[in-house]
């Protein structure tokens, strides 16, 4: 059987993880979860130096509680995995 070799665009990789499409859908996830975890959760996305990034963060005092005791990021978060 002969070897394949693979060789990476690396321009385009870092395009693609850089493009609108993946911003979006980044967004996209980020603002389910925030939705499953409950009120006060705030979704963000940017772009930053290598890629496409999103995060969710506890904004009020009742979604850092509900953190705390219930773990409500996570729970979103293997809620959105089935």
């Amino acid at each position: 059987m002969a070897r394949s070799r693979i060789v990476l665009n690396r321009k385009g990789i870092r395009q693609l993880l850089r493009s609108p499409e993946v911003l979006r859908d980044m967004r996209r996830r980020a603002e389910a979860i925030a939705q499953r975890a409950g009120d006060g959760m705030v979704a963000s996305a940017m772009v930053g130096a290598g890629r496409a990034r999103a995060s969710v963060i506890t904004a009020t005092a009742k979604a850092r509680e509900a953190e705390a005791k219930h773990r409500a990021l996570t729970r979103a978060l293997d809620a959105g995995r089935r």
